[in-house]
């Protein structure tokens, strides 16, 4: 992964020479994000650990939003990567994406040592244009919010500008129309008025919009584009189950918001269809791999009829991330999404830890998952290897993450229900019974399992990276003797 761009087989595709750049920092953001989940999991256990050193709010803070900005990274370099391959056009102003990058790159680092070091004090004015605007998941400083607007402007108009001049396939035309949206979206998060709901409103809007609309799209033409790449898909089916997600985005995406409604004084019916539309996600998703894989499967079984060798995936552990993705975004978005947001059940799960295991899973399977995909199609290309064959690494990584994530999830979903059961229903859900809840046995040792398998989790992440960095030149020398 760490191949020099002046010594890679992209034969001058500054596209991809980008897209790589985007992912090595998404890859040190990911590192980030799980260390500092870490130290906030060690936090809830022993409140003293580096008490007045490295506060729990910070360490919070710099988890949940290492977690947005690495995957925008993943993403912006994804698209950068698959920009020459669906336009047959090389990237219009390659220079200016650059310049773009380092412009990122620098703030988010300055933004990063502001969060760790300058946290105490009093909030004022200034506080909001240079420190913290006190939004979670989107704190970064008012100044830093502008210079992320005029850096996604740099990227949307060279990723436009060179779909306008080449072919326009339907993956290219729904992820520039996708786009839009999600830079649009970003720029009506940043009104602010007076009133604390109204606020909230425009934040949440924001978050939601993304996370339920915007990139479960962005994830639909990420699939269909490496399935194609990898197992040689079927355009037109790959196609064909992107435009149904899209036609499910109003449905889905809009009024599966609804579910949040619960909580702001709309009228009761939002609260049903909310809960129906955001479990339908990522049925379209799901049902395109399921399409693709029988179709594929069938093909290999007459071909190995018919005495000829049957296609196999060109990329292992690409495969596996991104099969985990389907079943991954299901699981976390559709089925724990679900149980946790119908209004009959939220009145008593919201604000407990069952939105964490919800969050962690939801986050995990419908995003990280296809983007550690596109990071191995990149090191794969980025070695001009012909077929990138999974390694002992490959399948440590995939195997320890996911089965720590799927065990922090189980661990949150148990605290989760000691909470609802204690603290909600039988003591009134005041601060009391908060306290309360927090401190039975079961509430506690699901906390020290979550802790465990966040150290099961972080060690899955150094198999990962240690993979990226190695299985590109190993396999390239494999492939040359």
């Amino acid at each position: 992964m760490l191949t020099s761009i002046k010594t890679n087989e992209f034969a001058g595709d500054k596209g991809k020479e980008l897209g790589m750049m985007y992912f090595r920092v998404a890859i040190i953001l990911f590192g980030a994000q799980l260390l500092m989940g870490l130290i906030a999991a060690i936090q809830f256990l022993v409140p003293g650990f580096l008490f007045e050193l490295f506060d729990f709010n910070v360490a919070r803070m710099v988890h949940i939003n290492a977690l947005v900005v690495w995957m925008l990274y993943a993403m912006i370099g994804s698209v950068y990567f698959m920009l020459s391959d669906e336009t047959g056009e090389q990237l219009v102003h390659a220079g200016l994406g650059k310049l773009a990058f380092w412009v990122l790159t620098a703030a988010v680092t300055v933004v990063v040592l502001v969060y760790i070091f300058i946290q105490v004090g009093a909030g004022t004015e200034a506080s909001i244009w240079l420190i913290n605007e006190g939004r979670e998941y989107v704190e970064a400083p008012r100044w830093a919010d502008i210079g992320i607007v005029v850096v996604v402007l740099i990227f949307y108009w060279n990723v436009f500008a060179t779909f306008m001049k080449g072919q326009k396939t339907g993956i290219m035309t729904v992820m520039v129309a996708d786009l839009l949206a999600l830079a649009g979206l970003y720029v009506a998060g940043m009104f602010f008025t007076d009133n604390i709901s109204m606020d909230q409103f425009w934040w949440w809007w924001v978050i939601h919009l993304w996370v339920e609309a915007t990139w479960e799209v962005f994830v639909g033409v990420l699939a269909a584009y490496s399935l194609i790449k990898i197992i040689g898909a079927k355009r037109e089916i790959v196609e064909m189950w992107l435009w149904i997600e899209v036609l499910m985005l109003f449905g889905s995406g809009i009024l599966g918001m609804g579910h949040h409604y619960f909580w702001i004084g709309t009228p009761e019916y939002w609260w049903e269809i909310g809960a129906l539309f955001s479990a339908l996600e990522p049925v379209p998703l799901v049902a395109m791999f399921v399409h693709v894989l029988y179709d594929w499967g069938k093909e290999q079984g007459i071909a190995k009829a018919e005495g000829h060798k049957g296609a196999v995936a060109n990329n292992g552990p690409a495969i596996a991330w991104i099969v985990t993705n389907a079943f991954g975004n299901f699981l976390g978005a559709g089925v724990w999404g679900f149980f946790h947001t119908l209004p009959q059940v939220n009145i008593y799960t919201h604000g407990t830890q069952f939105t964490a295991a919800h969050g962690h899973l939801a986050f995990f399977g419908a995003y990280a998952t296809i983007l550690i995909g596109m990071m191995y199609l990149g090191v794969q290309y980025a070695y001009g290897i012909e077929r990138l064959k999974a390694t002992f690494k490959s399948k440590m990584g995939i195997f320890l993450i996911v089965f720590g994530v799927l065990g922090m999830t189980v661990a949150l979903t148990i605290a989760g229900y000691e909470q609802v059961l204690v603290e909600r229903a039988e003591l009134g859900a005041g601060w009391t019974a908060f306290f309360a809840a927090q401190e039975l046995p079961w509430f506690v040792q699901a906390m020290v399992w979550r802790a465990i398998m966040g150290v099961v989790t972080f060690v899955g992440f150094i198999y990962l990276v240690w993979d990226l960095l190695t299985i590109g030149k190993e396999q390239k020398a494999a492939q040359a003797a």
